[in-house]
């Protein structure tokens, strides 16, 4: 399911939640197809819905409960490289089930809550996914909603849709992980989202006047482009008193031999502020960090992390 509500809804929710601890995903609904093809997809979705016994259980909370089918699992493009072919785009079927509440929420963002008042009209639904895991993203071609009986409600194809890139806020993490480890017969993704250190601080520091920032780095959506670390952070900045000044959520692309750092994307909540976008305030250009400040602790755990996590880092590569 594609799920683009938690770019400023989820990450609402998540700011106070995460004052005492690590990011975890939330989960919010919206999709915004143009409701063009639904009567084409209904007929196509009779046709390609997978057997209830095919699903397997990947994750749960209040609201949604996501499965995936291993079996379903298709490599669709492949480049020859010095160590054999790998897998560029993968495709697979998933399943996301609903409590009353996380159905509400879901027709609410499709914009169908006046078709269907009742919540509880809307039982599952499933969706075909593109997967690019050199490029981290997941593009949602097919979705479908169904009743109780296993009835179509609501259906919807569109194989331009965007790509969107996987991080911890993002509702297909846990699809693109295991897609991604059935398709390279492994099990390193999953292990890695789901692991108790996969956020690995790279900076922590107190001002003279009791201002402290706590920067961690997101391990799982690690991996090297030429000399750049490319990864997501997240920034914490705290008071004397201990109260959340600012939090950055930021894509970031480290130069590690040459110590310079920039941010790609990201998101910057302040208590007045709320979550707003970072887009207009990014460059796109290196920032040294020198070897004589505070920071560069930063780059020295960061080149360690590399240094001996070579293989995870370097995953999926065409080189």
């Amino acid at each position: 399911m594609d799920k683009r509500m938690y770019n400023f809804m989820g990450m609402s929710l998540l700011a106070g939640a995460l004052f005492m601890g690590n990011p975890e995903p939330v989960m919010a609904a919206h999709i915004d197809f143009s409701h063009q093809q639904g009567a084409a997809a209904e007929t196509q979705a009779a046709q390609v819905k997978p057997k209830e016994q095919q699903w397997y259980w990947l994750a749960s909370d209040d609201n949604y409960s996501k499965y995936y089918d291993p079996e379903s699992v298709v490599v669709t493009r492949t480049v020859e490289t010095a160590h054999g072919k790998v897998p560029t785009e993968i495709q697979v079927w998933t399943k996301t089930t609903y409590s009353y509440g996380g159905a509400k929420d879901t027709l609410a963002a499709y914009g169908l809550s006046e078709k269907y008042p009742d919540a509880a009209k809307l039982s599952f639904s499933t969706a075909q996914l593109v997967i690019r895991p050199q490029f981290r993203t997941v593009q949602c071609i097919a979705e479908h909603f169904y009743d109780a009986s296993g009835e179509v409600i609501w259906s919807e194809a569109n194989e331009a849709a965007k790509e969107r890139e996987i991080n911890s806020q993002n509702f297909n993490e846990d699809f693109y992980a295991a897609t991604v480890d059935q398709a390279f017969h492994q099990s390193r993704e999953m292990e890695r989202v789901n692991a108790k250190n996969r956020w690995l601080t790279v900076f922590d520091s107190t001002s003279p006047d009791g201002i402290y920032t706590h920067t961690k780095v997101d391990t799982s959506t690690m991996r090297m482009q030429g000399s750049n670390l490319v990864f997501w952070q997240w920034q914490e900045v705290k008071d004397s008193a201990g109260q959340v000044m600012e939090i950055k959520f930021l894509k970031m692309a480290v130069n590690l031999p040459q110590a310079t750092e920039k941010a790609i994307a990201g998101q910057y909540w302040t208590p007045n502020g709320g979550w707003k976008s970072l887009e207009a305030a990014i460059d796109g250009q290196y920032r040294m960090v020198s070897r004589n400040s505070e920071e560069y602790r930063y780059i020295l755990e960061l080149r360690n992390y590399v240094e001996t996590h070579s293989a995870w880092v370097h995953r999926y590569g065409l080189e």
